[in-house]
């Protein structure tokens, strides 16, 4: 039974990340498939290239939902069964489903089965699970990467500091103000995750080649593969 909700929540978590709202988001918006245009991602970076600020800004918003969401619903299916069973709390259980799904929600944006797998770089989407498990870690990543993103006009480089940042600040709220372990292994987990998809945007800013926040794409031109 325990086990079958657990593939329940991991598979409800990759739905719904898998749900491609950048793509959706710029169809309705811009009238153009993303994909077509800047990286090619489904991300709100790309969005931001292609469709500007307000339809990015709503693509971010519905990407973060989906980790959101996972990790509500991963609650609810876990709630009421196994938080506490003969007065012994197992709350682990239901705080291992919830990261799972959150994870699964990343897996699900990154590789949708909507868009025969290739998606984006689940940043928003990380946010949204690890605002639904810590806030306090969640708004401390999140500006961080705003304020990188901003100073230095790097939305790669601000979404790795962002997300380093929300795995390092965890270190002490585990340690010594006793937060639940899961989430730091969920910071931990999709901290390397990050870094691991933006490889490719770590090699262009050693190299002084990334492409920088702001810069718009003209209808009808493709740029090089770039940022999420």
């Amino acid at each position: 039974m325990i086990i079958g909700k657990f593939v329940a929540v991991i598979l409800i978590g990759y739905l719904l990340g898998s749900i491609p709202f950048g793509v959706l988001v710029g169809k309705w918006w811009a009238k153009v498939d993303i994909r077509g245009y800047g990286s090619g991602r489904t991300g709100a970076t790309n969005v931001l290239r292609v469709a500007g600020k307000k339809a990015a800004v709503l693509a971010a918003i519905f990407d973060l939902l989906k980790g959101l969401l996972a990790v509500v619903f991963a609650g609810l299916i876990f709630g009421g069964d196994y938080l506490v069973i003969g007065g012994s709390g197992l709350w682990w259980l239901a705080r291992s489903a919830q990261v799972l799904a959150a994870l699964a929600a990343m897996g699900g944006h990154k590789w949708p089965i909507f868009l025969k797998f290739k998606g984006g770089r689940s940043v928003a989407t990380f946010f949204g699970g690890l605002f639904a498990l810590c806030l306090p870690a969640a708004l401390f990543g999140a500006e961080i990467l705003i304020l990188g993103a901003i100073l230095t006009r790097y939305v790669s480089l601000g979404s790795i500091a962002g997300t380093v940042g929300a795995f390092a600040i965890l270190i002490p709220l585990t340690i010594i103000n006793g937060f639940p372990i899961e989430y730091l292994v969920y910071a931990l987990i999709g901290t390397i995750f990050i870094i691991v998809v933006h490889r490719d945007n770590i090699d262009r800013l050693l190299a002084g080649k990334e492409h920088k926040f702001g810069e718009r794409v003209k209808m009808g031109n493709s740029l090089p593969s770039t940022n999420p």
